[in-house]
């Protein structure tokens, strides 16, 4: 996918064919995966026989968590909870020494 000595930081523009693209892309989906996540399981909460919902809830979470272990390899931890032999977010530049704020 992506070299991992990319600086993906530095590129500002909103084509599909940017590695930022596929970096955000990913990250959306993970979000939208870990909100239906959620929604299932608070509807399972009050409708346990429901086999349809707790069908796509398991897999739902297999997704989100290949999908978060792709994302991980290439562009590093999301939490600190994510194992690692080294602490690759000090490697890139802080939110504010990008002027991203």
């Amino acid at each position: 996918m992506i070299d991992d000595n990319t600086n993906l930081d530095n590129c500002n523009c909103n084509c599909d064919n940017c590695p930022d693209s596929t970096r955000r892309e990913m990250m959306m989906k993970i979000r939208e995966l870990d909100f239906a996540i959620i929604e299932l399981a608070l509807y399972l909460d009050t409708h346990p026989e429901d086999e349809k919902a707790l069908c796509l809830h398991k897999e739902y979470c297999k997704d989100v968590k290949a999908l978060k272990d792709q994302y991980q390899k290439v562009y590093g931890p999301l939490t600190i909870k994510y194992p690692c032999n080294k602490w690759r977010w000090l490697e890139e530049p802080w939110p504010w020494e990008r002027g991203n704020f």
